[in-house]
């Protein structure tokens, strides 16, 4: 069975999985007029062959059955449903009060499908991933939305990606691999709109292929080609999927796909009720092997537009069953898979579930999002963190992937302070969430020289560059691979928001015009200095490492623990890097 719609001689065959509904209806759409087919049943599938009908058509379903979300069953044929293996949309979803209400027709709220056009597959190529060069993480709206050298009718789409100036500043800095933020359509959580709020971030996806319409007016050639861009420029494109969940939310939530067509399949408990390891309302189970097959086409069609990667988030969901398990079927079929064995793939190795920190423990060929590093080199720099796990941290993390490293080291992420905010705020300040500053990690890691947020103290404002500057510098000095979230490389700030996933505003908009430009060059001279080193940041653990204190003299046991310890000489072959607390600065030869 080939899912979604598919060309046969002289028209289309569209195909559903909806194993309990009792009918499943196609939906034509001309304009605002619907015509419905009724499709026939083979097996869990509901199948229908329709001449005439080729690319651009407009479509989705209708399903039949019960209505009891008690036993986990949803069906409603007054819902428009979308295709889950759409791969482009007419318009953006837009969260509306009737979307959950049994009986209430939403076909003029829903977004359709659209029957795609063939396309020739990008060509197969080696991913764009380097040690040396930093993996760099960015929202496509945020980033680009003011940028002034991009003319204004593109900002904030995929496409400004490839404009001139973002590549040369990509270049500047050292990127390697751009890691975009999820660029497939979501949905806003049923709480911001009345707040005027927006989902900004895209981590709340309805159906894991569709290229968000707003991000990519331009359909999927618009990624393909923005993709084929940067790799011109030697840069490689990474996505971020997410696969754990549904923006259908808790059983309060809209009825857009899923959940309408299957969702004893795709999200249930044993009873019928709907888990949430996610934190989001419902948990997608990748135990049933529907479900794994959507993931599984979902990367292959990334791949085949020429992207080298992907990034999972909340990761351990996809290899639950229900526990976490290290060879569960998914990792198989990714490894087998000839479009995307050779692929990169980062797991974020956690979720909020019953045994859901599994940092090290996926598969020897994945990378892993590492927040040891993360809350250790914090702690170092705020004061209070030990030498010794800063030398782990910076050495690869033996303690954790053993003497080969997987790890990708990052200080700050989309999720938390900014760099800059990291070393401003003790405390976070998340009330234009509209939560009562409830929302986000209550716990940062973080300091603020005696002063919360900004300040014209010259003596707090460079004791806070200093720390930038040495936080920077001990990432790039960190064995394996290295993660920057955009606008961290010149202080960007969201004003102590440690959870701006609802701030589509000044608050997460990058401002190109207040760039600490001092900065910036300081981590250009950063990139390198580490792209000139390939062989000592690889990830193998180097043979020759020679540890000595800030004076010169063999670092002993006693001097590791040494709570006042304020740092240590390395010395490899081809790199000297100087960690002074106490002066706070790095100094990289």
């Amino acid at each position: 069975m080939i899912p979604g719609a598919s060309a046969i001689p002289g028209g289309t065959r569209f195909a559903v999985r909806a194993r309990d509904a009792a009918a499943v209806w196609l939906c034509l759409f001309d304009g605002d007029a619907e015509r419905r087919l009724a499709m026939a049943r083979e097996g869990d599938w509901f199948v229908a062959d329709v001449p005439g009908i080729g690319p651009g058509q407009r479509y989705g379903y209708r399903a039949e059955g019960d209505w009891a979300p008690d036993t986990g069953r949803w069906f409603d044929p007054a819902k428009l449903l979308v295709d889950p293996y759409a791969i482009e949309l007419d318009r953006r979803f837009r969260y509306h009060p009737i979307l959950p209400v049994y009986g209430e027709d939403t076909a003029a709220i829903v977004p359709c499908a659209i029957v795609p056009a063939l396309s020739d597959p990008a060509p197969v190529e080696r991913p764009r991933i380097d040690p040396a060069r930093p993996i760099y993480e960015l929202n496509v709206r945020a980033f680009t939305i003011q940028h002034p050298d991009i003319p204004e009718a593109q900002r904030g789409t995929i496409a400004a990606l490839a404009h001139p100036a973002v590549i040369a500043h990509l270049r500047k800095i050292g990127v390697g691999t751009v890691e975009l933020m999820p660029i497939v359509a979501w949905i806003d959580e049923r709480h911001l709109p009345p707040l005027g709020l927006r989902n900004a971030w895209g981590y709340n996806p309805v159906v894991p292929m569709a290229i968000d319409p707003g991000l990519a007016p331009g359909g999927v050639a618009e990624l393909r080609d923005t993709v084929a861009t940067l790799r011109e420029a030697g840069i490689g494109v990474i996505l971020d999927l997410v696969f754990n969940h549904s923006g259908e939310s808790d059983r309060d939530g809209p009825i857009l796909s899923l959940r309408g067509l299957d969702n004893l399949s795709y999200a249930h408990a044993p009873d019928g009720s709907l888990i949430n390891d996610t934190g989001t309302g419902n948990t997608l189970d990748a135990g049933d092997a529907g479900v794994r097959d959507l993931i599984l086409a979902s990367l292959r069609h990334f791949a085949a537009l020429g992207v080298d990667g992907f990034r999972f988030d909340l990761a351990t969901v996809i290899a639950r069953s229900p526990g976490f398990d290290r060879h569960a079927p998914i990792f198989a079929a990714i490894a087998a898979d000839p479009l995307l064995n050779h692929k990169v793939m980062i797991a974020e190795p956690w979720d909020i579930g019953p045994g859901g920190y599994q940092l090290g423990n996926f598969p020897s060929d994945w990378l892993e999002w590492n927040d040891r590093y993360r809350d250790d080199v914090r702690r170092f720099w705020r004061g209070d963190g030990s030498v010794g796990l800063l030398a782990t941290r910076l050495m690869g993390s033996a303690d954790v992937f053993g003497p080969v490293t997987r790890s990708v080291n990052f200080l700050a992420a989309h999720d938390g302070f900014t760099l800059a905010d990291l070393v401003s705020h003790v405390d976070r300040h998340n009330h234009a969430n509209g939560e009562d500053n409830r929302d986000g990690h209550g716990e940062n890691l973080s300091w603020n020289h005696g002063v919360e947020g900004p300040s014209e103290d010259p003596t707090v404002t460079a004791a806070r560059t200093a720390d930038l500057r040495a936080l920077l510098a001990t990432l790039f000095a960190t064995r394996g691979y290295i993660q920057l979230t955009a606008g961290d490389e010149f202080g960007r700030t969201q004003r102590g928001n440690n959870n701006a996933y609802a701030q589509d505003n000044a608050i997460t908009w990058i401002d190109w015009t207040a760039r600490d430009v001092a900065l910036e060059e300081h981590v250009a001279t950063l990139a390198a200095w580490r792209r000139d080193r390939p062989a000592v940041f690889d990830t193998d653990v180097p043979e020759q490492a020679t540890w000595l204190t800030l004076d010169g003299q063999p670092m002993t046991a006693e001097r590791w623990e040494a709570p006042d310890c304020p740092g240590f000489a390395l010395h490899l072959p081809g790199a000297t890097i100087r960690i002074d607390r106490a002066a706070r600065s790095v100094t990289l030869r």
